[in-house]
């Protein structure tokens, strides 16, 4: 079957994209607003842009045209972190993916434990194994849309945090013990299964 996106509805466009790609790895990203309420938000449309210099991008949706906290509180502030989610984390992370009003503080609605970032203001979750601290380096709102669009912030780590027990030689990463999430489509996340390696020619 084929499917023109400008003949179908959003909630069909939507259903096909998120069930299609996959896995999809989650920015769980933390913000601060300028009256220094923090935020706390899931988004899978996320991922890595580059590596010189490192840069990662997220796009945020705009049901019905309305800001989220996290798209004002970066467009204002011009920074965030990004928090990689791990098993341990996915039923926490769940819960700071409702809706709730701006002055929510959802490090306090999850009960989840913050620690300071170096370089940004927003704070990084401290169970997470993997954050980076990034600056806005540039925001671009999608056209033509049916239901608010979206906005694709683009921002660029200026501090790279991991865990030592998710670090082996080299800078690889043990998989083993980071143990990430990804999102699939509607309720249903994924963990890593198993791997298999083809090399280059």
């Amino acid at each position: 079957m084929q499917f023109d996106p400008n003949e179908l509805d959003y909630s069909a466009v939507y259903k096909l994209l998120t069930g299609a790609i996959i896995p999809r790895p989650i920015g769980w990203i933390s913000s601060i607003s300028e009256d220094g309420i923090n935020n706390l938000a899931p988004f899978s449309y996320f991922n890595a842009v580059g590596d010189d210099p490192p840069h990662v991008m997220f796009s945020v949706g705009r049901g019905n045209n309305i800001y989220k906290d996290t798209l004002n509180n970066v467009l204002n502030t011009k920074q965030f972190v990004v928090n990689m989610v791990t098993e341990a984390l996915a039923e926490k992370m769940n819960l700071t993916a409702q809706s709730v009003p701006s002055h929510v503080d959802e490090f306090a609605l999850a009960h989840i434990d913050s620690i300071p970032s170096i370089k940004v203001k927003p704070l990084r979750v401290k169970e997470s194994p993997i954050t980076f601290e990034c600056e806005l380096v540039h925001h671009y709102f999608l056209e033509d849309h049916k239901n608010g669009g979206a906005c694709i912030i683009i921002g660029r780590i200026v501090m790279m945090h991991f865990d030592e027990s998710v670090l082996m030689d080299n800078y690889k990463i043990n998989l083993e013990s980071y143990k990430p999430i990804a999102r699939l489509a509607g309720s249903n996340y994924a963990k890593i299964g198993e791997l298999f390696s083809v090399k280059r020619n």
